[in-house]
């Protein structure tokens, strides 16, 4: 292997907001901040180079223009994709059309700042 992917970088307008977000989401914490108010979250006890990526919220205000081309899959852990999308939906998140035709076994949301997630159906094993 030559390489992996250690951190996924999200611009956003509120770091603080999506960092409370995605660790509920995740189960993530907060494992460091930068001077320019970036906020790195990831898996309790690891942090940064374990074997999930850790995600740096990094401030941004320039209006996002054009669909983003990269979005994150996330699957339950612990209960049936229709219990976390309730959780999802409490937590925050939202439906978002992309264009699906209601067929799909996956659900696909928003999170507080627009940026597109999917909920798979199949359940997997904690990291």
């Amino acid at each position: 292997m030559a390489c992996r992917i250690s951190e996924l970088v999200l611009e956003c307008a509120d770091p603080e907001r999506l960092a409370v977000f995605w660790n509920e989401v995740l189960g993530y914490v907060e494992v460091g901040r930068e001077v320019d108010g970036s906020i790195e979250i990831g898996p309790p006890g690891v942090g940064f180079g374990g074997p999930q990526p850790t995600i740096v919220l990094s401030p941004n205000d320039e209006p996002r223009t054009g669909k983003v081309r990269l979005h994150v899959d996330v699957n339950p852990t612990d209960r049936d994709q229709d219990a976390e999308l309730e959780r999802l939906l409490a937590l925050g998140a939202r439906p978002a059309d992309v264009g699906q035709t209601g067929e799909e076994d996956w659900h696909v949301l928003a999170d507080p700042e627009g940026n597109v997630f999917c909920l798979l159906r199949r359940r997997i094993a904690p990291a």
